[in-house]
């Protein structure tokens, strides 16, 4: 059995999975378990596409901005590389269905442009940042949101966007190390002892770029609001001027006409 110290020897591992750097049985595992949720989400796209013609624009600007974003490999300290994932954005604004079909095409498209992760390894690599990734930022999304209504309309926006993109991508860095853990245990300690040896290669790296990664995403989502105001109200991701509540100074919560006032 090959254990993690003789994975950090032959490789530095890496938040996309590599051709071949799993055991034909655990990619093979991972790839049935992700594609229910391809499946689904292709048909979500679907229908949002033609409920909603004019978002077509919008959803390739969320793909991309998941592309770019996870295409930058940096390079830890310990060996390790590690990288942002960009699915919370659109996590947020089309919900996770729709990012898990938008993810896969971006991690296809990696693997065969970037060799960056593989095909072998594609149903991992779905699974821990088209799945659970854009879950998580859509659960943070909308429970930060909930618990931050009385701070005002832009300030719970902020706060909620922020976070679902931070937790997003620890969520992916934290399930791939699941991953590798369960593919590589270590002789002694186990899956917690490999566990633990991944997750901290890649914690270096990844904590800070989480930060950095919900700190764009705001600012993203701020130039949305600005750009494309009633788009994002038909999405639900702002609140209409007649359902929003007054605030105590006779304010709107509305971000829009925050900004407007």
């Amino acid at each position: 059995m090959t254990t993690v110290h003789e994975v950090l020897e032959v490789g530095s591992p890496d938040m996309h999975i590599a051709e071949g750097f799993l055991p034909w049985q655990h990619a093979a595992a991972w790839t049935a378990v992700a594609a229910p949720f391809v499946a689904h989400g292709v048909r979500s796209l679907t229908r949002a596409v033609r409920a909603d013609p004019d978002a077509k624009l919008l959803i390739g600007a969320a793909g991309a901005f998941s592309f770019v974003l996870s295409a930058l490999k940096i390079p830890s300290v310990t060996g390790s590389c590690s990288h942002p994932t960009g699915t919370g954005l659109g996590a947020v604004l089309f919900r996770p269905p729709v990012m898990a079909a938008l993810g896969t095409i971006t991690l296809l498209f990696q693997a065969l442009l970037l060799a960056h992760g593989g095909l072998t390894t594609l149903g991992a690599n779905v699974f821990s940042m088209a799945v659970v990734g854009p879950w998580v930022a859509y659960t943070a999304f909308k429970l930060v949101r909930s618990a931050t209504a009385r701070f005002g309309a832009q300030t719970s926006l902020d706060m909620a966007v922020f976070s679902a993109a931070a937790l997003g991508s620890m969520a992916t860095y934290t399930v791939t190390s699941v991953q590798l853990a369960l593919a590589f245990p270590d002789p002694q300690s186990g899956f917690l002892g490999s566990f633990t040896a991944f997750a901290g290669l890649f914690s270096i790296t990844q904590i800070p770029l989480a930060v950095v990664e919900g700190l764009v995403t705001v600012v993203i989502m701020r130039l949305l609001t600005t750009v494309t105001p009633e788009q994002l109200r038909r999405l639900g991701v702002l609140r209409s001027p007649a359902a929003a509540a007054p605030a105590s100074d006779g304010q709107t919560t509305d971000v829009s006409e925050e900004k407007a006032g």
